[in-house]
């Protein structure tokens, strides 16, 4: 009998983490899909799978998922007879990251279609990006961008002053932010910075930084791909020379 009430409480436990593991994998009422599990299928050329990139026609052109057609939300909201296949395809939205409603919006337009099979790509074109899955590129994709750099004073004031609307995050390795960074700052490695962006408001502004300026460089193009309004660069190096205090 005490077997059994400890199998019971196992499974029981079992099935509410599955509950719980279901609930993390929807976002606006829609099954989430991984990176994985979206190239998995691409690879496999998955009978009836439309890709659709909900992000505006310019974004599209500079670079999109191999095979996705371009649907921007805005257009579909105004004719949702521009979904023009068939009712029975398996539908899968994306757009710029997890803090990007493009792809949601989209969906439930679908869903208001007659849709029924409808994904969600949650972490989006920046993620797709990082992880170096096939996609189209266009003849602006490498163009260069104007960071909008800030001077180390100036972020200490800022911090100083208003820090309940800043986030500044160190863009280096876990070992060198463990050797030494700006005192309240956040650490998002840039090889992994879209992946982990979900954790930054975009209600606050957002400065990026490094040693010299190379991968805050990379972190900010990030930023401005998954539509953060507010962000700036600042390096290190300048922080270090200024004498301003380093946290450990």
């Amino acid at each position: 009998m005490k077997t059994l009430c400890k199998l019971f409480v196992l499974l029981t436990v079992l099935g509410v983490g599955a509950v719980c593991q279901a609930a993390e994998k929807a976002k606006d009422g829609f099954p989430v899909i991984s990176s994985e599990q979206l190239k998995a299928q691409l690879d496999s050329k998955a009978a009836g799978l439309t890709l659709i990139d909900a992000r505006t026609s310019v974004e599209y052109r500079e670079a999109h998922i191999v095979t996705a057609i371009s649907l921007p939300v805005t257009e579909l909201e105004k004719d949702a007879s521009l979904l023009k296949v068939p009712k029975d395809a398996r539908l899968v939205f994306y757009c710029n990251g997890v803090k990007c409603g493009k792809s949601g919006k989209a969906a439930l337009i679908a869903r208001s279609a007659g849709y029924k099979d409808i994904s969600i790509y949650a972490e989006g074109m920046p993620v797709w990006e990082e992880k170096g899955y096939p996609m189209y590129t266009g003849p602006d994709y490498d163009k260069s961008v104007k960071t909008s750099m800030l001077k180390p004073a100036a972020v200490k004031a800022l911090l100083d002053a208003a820090p309940a609307t800043v986030t500044v995050v160190d863009v280096r390795d876990a070992k060198q932010f463990a050797e030494g960074h700006v005192p309240g700052a956040i650490n998002i490695p840039v090889e992994t910075f879209a992946a982990g962006s979900g954790v930054l408001d975009k209600a606050k502004q957002i400065i990026v930084y490094c040693n010299s300026g190379s991968s805050s460089y990379n972190a900010y193009r990030k930023l401005q791909k998954l539509a953060y309004p507010n962000i700036a660069q600042m390096i290190f190096a300048d922080w270090k020379a200024d004498g301003l205090p380093i946290a450990k």
